[in-house]
């Protein structure tokens, strides 16, 4: 019996080393997907030069179309919102550059828009009405620089020289890739157009099958012309990906921009659901492509979208962190107000965030969020109480569905779903901090009155449900601050850890 502990326990050993040098081996060289874990679908790169600029719908929250900026593809930070108006819920926009200029077309309201910028740091303009419906635009110019907009309808206008109206009506050239009958899908859905051209042809990638619903509906279709007004040749590998098992850990992938980087080798970004964490959102999945000797892009035979992947080569940045301790006088541009910024209502200074209440609950609240990206985390943050307000720090998927912890002038409450109650009373007078932990999708809350001796309430809650499949919206669950009623709320040190 003995020889036989030890040699399980010479085999735990040998497993734990193993799997510790593979981590090793994979900090090294590889990477593993997400690239952009959390609620950062429909991508849309652009490469500057050395720079890379990923852009992604930003939905109810404002600002938005916050642009972020790597020069490795793995470490990204952000760098300003290019919207600040509220035009509605912003979806799968298109950053570009031409003559020097920098556009983000996107659409909006039943209509589509566009932003500029002579800097990608701005000043951004406001947000210009191209008045046509349709959704995801795709912007492309030919050799003569005559400008094109592809919608998600298969159909494309011309635009203006300045790229800031249409000159003509939409025309319809491309019908998509035929789905197979028996593949279990969420619809057609033929979306999110991306263009470029390489050699003589220019290519045409759209997302086809349904962004969720079953797990293998969401896929990449690739088709060339050697007219970016087409006619259009499907690709003899299409689809390029897609997810074909609920065994793998990426559902639903699709919406993606096809670049070179800065060394000549070929990339894919594009969003996918991970299996068992739909609240996550979709999330920025990036693998390689190669090119056949007949001019059609693929997916290599021994690449996985969830296996580790040989790094792109490039200068590394600092790693970027939510924590935030509201230094300066300016929120950071990963913070986001839902249903649009009142810049009245709140203010940053002396390492202090303060918010005036706002409706009476949390709904109504318009909470300030930030996008959490990992399985298991700790977020907290202390606030101070003025007047007759409620804070709380809350998961928010939505102004109907979230859960949290908040605080009145001296009692704790619990909000279940909506649900809100006291839970805790007399437990503080006006000062006090709020933390979340959440254990895969388990979320415990807990309160404090020093920040060192946490004190669990008896409520908690269980997440997984909120996401789009249950809940529609295309959203993901974000953590959120929020400043309820007649006062004000003062938030310091928002601490977030991964687990």
């Amino acid at each position: 019996m003995n020889k036989i502990y030890l040699i399980i326990s010479i085999l735990f050993v040998y497993c734990s080393y193993s799997q510790s040098q593979s981590e090793k081996s994979l900090k090294q060289g590889q990477y593993t997907n997400p690239i952009f874990a959390g609620d950062y679908p429909d991508p849309s790169l652009l490469r500057d030069g050395k720079d890379y600029y990923v852009v992604h719908s930003s939905f109810d929250y404002y600002p938005g179309l916050l642009i972020w900026h790597s020069t490795d593809l793995m470490n990204w930070e952000p760098v300003t919102n290019a919207l600040h108006k509220y035009v509605g819920a912003v979806w799968a926009p298109d950053l570009i550059k031409y003559n020097n200029k920098y556009y983000i077309y996107f659409p909006a309201n039943n209509t589509n828009f566009v932003v500029t910028a002579d800097s990608i740091n701005g000043p951004w303009s406001e947000p210009i009405d191209l008045k046509i419906g349709n959704i995801d635009p795709g912007h492309i110019t030919d050799d003569n620089g005559n400008r094109f907009l592809y919608f998600s309808n298969g159909g494309y206008v011309e635009l203006s020289k300045d790229g800031l109206s249409v000159k003509s009506e939409l025309k319809h050239v491309y019908d998509g890739w035929q789905i197979p009958r028996e593949w279990s899908i969420e619809c057609f859905c033929m979306e999110g157009p991306k263009l470029f051209k390489r050699g003589e042809y220019y290519y045409l990638t759209v997302a086809e099958g349904g962004t969720a619903g079953p797990a293998t509906s969401h896929m990449v279709i690739s088709a060339r012309s050697k007219s970016p007004l087409g006619p259009w040749e499907n690709s003899p590998f299409n689809p390029i990906v897609r997810t074909k098992s609920t065994s793998e850990t990426w559902w639903s992938k699709g919406h993606s921009t096809i670049f070179e980087d800065t060394n000549g080798k070929w990339w894919m970004i594009f969003h996918g659901y991970e299996k068992d964490y739909y609240n996550l959102g979709r999330q920025t999945l990036l693998q390689p492509v190669e090119w056949t000797k007949e001019g059609w892009y693929k997916i290599s035979d021994n690449t996985k979208t969830d296996k580790p992947i040989t790094k792109p080569q490039g200068k590394t940045l600092p790693e970027f962190s939510l924590s935030d301790n509201f230094e300066g006088s300016a929120l950071k541009p990963q913070w986001k107000f839902y249903s649009g910024v009142e810049n009245s209502r709140f203010k940053v200074a002396n390492n202090t965030l303060t918010i005036e209440g706002k409706g009476d609950g949390v709904g109504n609240s318009s909470p300030l969020v930030i996008v959490p990206g990992g399985h298991s985390y700790t977020a907290e943050v202390e606030m101070e109480i003025e007047g007759d307000a409620i804070g709380g720090l809350t998961l928010f998927y939505d102004n109907r569905y979230y859960s949290g912890i908040l605080a009145d002038q001296n009692t704790i409450l619990a909000n279940l779903r909506g649900w809100q109650f006291p839970t805790e009373k007399n437990t503080h007078n006006r000062k006090v901090f709020l933390r979340l932990k959440n254990i895969k999708n388990t979320v415990d809350m807990f309160y404090s009155l020093d920040g060192k001796d946490w004190k669990k309430i008896e409520n908690s809650v269980e997440v997984s449900g909120y996401h789009h499949n249950v809940l529609s919206g295309f959203l993901g669950l974000r953590i959120g601050l929020c400043s309820i009623g007649k006062g004000s709320v003062k938030f310091k040190n928002f601490v977030y850890k991964t687990l």
